[in-house]
């Protein structure tokens, strides 16, 4: 740990970037920010236009400005990219001939610039996150061509290949359809907005405003993390990214304070989890919630806003449960930055987020012009420093360092965006999605609980497999309807969804943000999940209590009953908490536990049952 005159740093990012950008990435970079960021600013632009024109200009980040040592990857990389952008702009040149179309392909042209499309959104996919998302999105096109030939309820009337290829690839459906469209006009903005933030002094004042906060408290370098990894966490809207950044600093100070490795693990991964559910900016899925829903932003941000609270206030419980048992204590009072430190670096994340709030909630700005109005706040403090001196020699590394990371996570969301597309397109013309629905009503009989639990499972088989987004976007497609239909609105459903679409973060044998912590500080992984998830235990019964208690998601609306709801969740899953973490014997922690479920569930049960 650092001294008062010298804050806990963050790494560097010359540290652990890639080598300087090379002068074409960088035009390449300034393109794609430059380009969302008019967007905003031009005004209306036809969808066929914007974006086929959005992938075009993050195919290179995914097929040319990549690290691989194959000569194959290379090449194959090289061409599927230049015939991807080069199909990409022809529809965008040709939006409008092809709106007169409506979604049939009139030429054996167009037929090959389909299947060129397809191709590299399947294969952009493939080398963005592996294999699982894109061999999902290719069975789904096998269905769509063939699932004719299946017999039963689950096959579907022939389709005629004109129409199914214009659809998919012409026209506003397919890949140019609605959840492209928020990867387009908002993901893509508010990610800009997270990288420069943190190629300047903000990650360094999420860090001190934390420790500052926290770090004097019984077990404060975890809590530090919590706090840290929720802030970070809200911006960064991934829990890998997350576990990588902040963990670099809090995990070995929590090991040197004498932490089991296990446990300093597992805050990091449970915290940095959390952070992707922490408003205001929720990651990539609330974007996608607000298109889905028609919920507005802020309501959405409003109605998670509790519930991210119970959980983080659940793993803090957890926290100060084995800070009892392992007589974990704070953070010595001359390694915590100094107030003025603090006010000085947490000014660099304050005031663009102000900025934020005040002009979306203050003045009524729509989230994407008021994100844009924060970047160029943000943009300025790149030129200023905590130590007080304008470099204009720093920010220019800042301003690269912004533009390339910008570009490289705006080209990684929108590559998973464009392949879930395909099958939420083939969902939608073969009417998969309401056989699906209907086979989870006719499964769980008819009852909500048994239709919830079954989509709790499949979030968490789906999301092993593939991002929390592209999770969440598939299994609310398929089990959002039987959800509703069963007596949920569709705000609880897709928050249920979206929450559970997380468990995979945590959850064994697929648990990502559990696997990086524990490579990092170097123990067992099984170790560390099972710890993850007594630490995380809110983010099984959360989501449950929201159904059980629709009052927690209502705080624009009734204040006064959300706020009962969340102290009354918060109690419960304290008390399940401290049963798994803070007793040691057996009858005492089923105690425990009971009294939990009873508090979090007891009052629904009796009502279900009419006492």
């Amino acid at each position: 740990m650092k001294s008062v005159s010298a804050p806990i740093e963050m790494p560097s990012t010359a540290d652990t970037a890639s080598p300087p950008a090379r002068p074409l990435a960088l035009i390449a970079a300034a393109l794609l920010v430059f380009y969302h960021l008019g967007l905003i600013f031009y005004g209306l632009t036809p969808n066929l236009v914007a974006r086929p024109l959005h992938m075009a200009l993050i195919l290179p980040w995914i097929f040319l400005f990549t690290d691989s040592h194959s000569l194959v990857s290379r090449l194959s990389g090289w061409v599927l990219g230049a015939l991807g952008v080069a199909a990409s702009v022809w529809v965008a040149w040709n939006a409008d001939a092809l709106s007169d179309q409506y979604g049939f392909v009139e030429s054996g042209f167009q037929y090959a610039t389909g299947a060129v499309l397809l191709i590299s959104v399947l294969e952009a996919a493939r080398r963005a996150i592996g294999w699982p998302l894109p061999i999902v999105a290719a069975l789904s096109l096998a269905y769509a061509f063939w699932g004719h030939l299946i017999p039963g309820e689950f096959g579907h009337a022939p389709l005629p290949h004109a129409s199914l290829m214009g659809t998919l690839t012409l026209a506003e459906g397919g890949i140019w359809g609605t959840l492209t469209g928020v990867s387009v006009g908002v993901v893509a903005i508010f990610v800009i907005f997270g990288a420069v933030l943190n190629a300047g002094e903000a990650g360094q004042g999420f860090m001190n405003l934390s420790a500052a906060a926290a770090g004097r408290l019984r077990g404060g370098a975890a809590k530090v993390s919590v706090l840290a990894s929720a802030l970070f966490g809200s911006i960064s809207g991934s829990a890998s990214a997350n576990v990588a950044s902040t963990g670099a600093v809090t995990m070995p100070a929590m090991v040197r304070l004498g932490y089991p490795r296990r446990i300093a693990a597992a805050v990091e991964a449970v915290a940095s989890s959390g952070g992707q559910i922490m408003p205001p900016l929720m990651g990539a899925g609330a974007f996608v919630m607000v298109e889905l829903t028609g919920v507005p932003y802020t309501g959405i941000v409003l109605a998670a806003a509790l519930p991210a609270f119970s959980y983080f206030l659940v793993v803090w419980i957890g926290i100060d449960a084995y800070a009892r048992r392992f007589d974990l204590r704070g953070i010595d009072a001359k390694d915590r930055p100094a107030p003025r430190i603090v006010a000085i670096t947490s000014a660099f994340f304050l005031v663009p987020f102000t900025v934020l709030m005040v002009a979306m909630f203050g003045m009524g700005y729509t989230p994407q012009f008021s994100a844009c109005l924060s970047i160029m706040v943000a943009a300025v403090l790149l030129l200023a420093g905590a130590d007080g001196r304008i470099d204009l020699h720093r920010a220019k590394g800042r301003i690269s360092e912004a533009l390339i990371t910008a570009a490289r996570q705006v080209s990684m969301i929108a590559a998973i965006i464009l392949c879930a597309s395909i099958i939420i397109g083939v969902l939608a013309v073969t009417g998969l999605g309401v056989k699906i629905t209907s086979l989870i009503l006719s499964v769980s009989g008819g009852m909500l609980w048994p239709s919830l639990l079954l989509t709790a499972l499949a979030c968490l088989v789906l999301g092993m497999e593939v991002p929390t987004t592209a999770a969440y976007v598939i299994c609310v497609s398929v089990a959002g309807p039987a959800l509703t239909q069963l007596g949920l609105t569709p705000l609880q459903a897709h928050l249920f969804v979206f929450w559970f679409a997380l468990l995979s973060t945590i959850t064994p044998p697929v648990c990502g943000a559990v696997f990086i912590a524990a490579g990092m500080i170097g123990e067992n992984w099984i170790k560390v999940a099972l710890t993850a998830m007594a630490l995380g235990v809110g983010l099984y019964l959360i989501p449950l209590a929201m159904i059980a208690h629709p009052a927690l998601i209502e705080l624009a609306g009734t204040p006064g009953a959300a706020l009962l709801a969340a102290v009354q969740i918060g109690i419960g899953c304290g008390l399940i908490s401290h049963g798994l973490i803070g007793e040691r014997r057996v009858m005492r922690t089923a105690l425990f536990l009971i009294l939990g479920v009873a508090v979090l569930f007891g009052g629904p049960m009796l009502a279900a049952m009419g006492i």
